[in-house]
């Protein structure tokens, strides 16, 4: 199974290198993630991206985020939080 996630830009970097092209800062929910813009090169600072494996797949308004975060919450349960690539249930932190 796939999932994207939705976040909001809050840094943009542009690395000068042809492959790699711009990557952004994301702020998913508290956790703090690098993406790549390569397939959304129209992304800019404040922005709300779906992102699935470190790309930033589609640009959405900050109300499809909102219902794509509700529905991951429906889906995983309240007590996860999304931390890093991987659902960790909140109070295992210590536990990795």
């Amino acid at each position: 199974m796939c999932l994207a996630v939705p976040g909001k830009i809050l840094e943009i970097v542009d690395s000068g290198e042809p492959v790699i092209g711009r990557t952004a800062m994301v702020d998913f929910q508290g956790s703090r993630l690098e993406a790549s813009l390569a397939m959304v090169p129209e992304a800019e600072v404040d922005d709300w991206v779906l992102v699935h494996a470190g790309f930033a797949m589609s640009v959405l308004d900050e109300k499809e985020a909102k219902e794509n975060w509700d529905m991951l919450k429906a889906a995983l349960g309240d007590d996860v939080e999304l931390v890093g690539n991987e659902p960790t249930p909140k109070g295992d932190e210590d536990d990795q």
